[in-house]
């Protein structure tokens, strides 16, 4: 593929999103939610940041408001609350939408790549992951129940770094 589909989606902040700290590098692509069962999921996710982020890797949050409104409040809000609540640091993107008619491009590519089930379509729930090689190829799908800690997360991880 290349690279991700990132093209006019915007950070958190409102300003153009740094495709410096995605290029040719291995992300883990996480539809996030601040107020969410799952939501503790963000400090594992920082955690991860923080043990594979020099190594060619980044977390990429993407916000999305689409399950049961658990991601609300203003982009200013969502920043203070994960930052403050859980330290993250990775990227995040505006909010979009993961599925349905508006749902955004980096999705549509990448609701086609399958869970270790064998399916593809729809995202589930807040925090499903998706890994995302150097390479720019979709190495692996996990549903949002699994722990970003996972074993078969960082095996994945490790296989997508450059």
């Amino acid at each position: 593929m290349g690279e991700l589909p990132v093209d006019g989606l915007r950070a958190l902040d409102g300003g153009p999103l740094d495709t410096v700290m995605l290029d040719g590098r291995a992300v883990l692509v996480v539809n996030v939610a601040s107020h969410c069962g799952m939501t503790p999921q963000l400090a594992a996710l920082e955690r991860l940041q923080k043990r594979f982020g020099d190594r060619g890797f980044t977390v990429l949050g993407v916000p999305c408001n689409q399950f049961a409104g658990q991601a609300p409040g203003t982009a200013q809000e969502l920043h203070t609350f994960c930052s403050s609540t859980y330290g993250t640091t990775f990227p995040m993107t505006e909010k979009v939408d993961v599925n349905g008619r508006q749902r955004h491009p980096l999705y549509e590519w990448l609701v086609e790549t399958p869970d270790p089930a064998g399916v593809a379509g729809e995202v589930d729930w807040n925090f499903e992951k998706f890994v995302v090689s150097a390479a720019g190829e979709v190495v692996a799908r996990f549903r949002p129940a699994v722990d970003p800690e996972a074993d078969e997360v960082l095996d994945a991880i490790e296989r997508a770094l450059p």
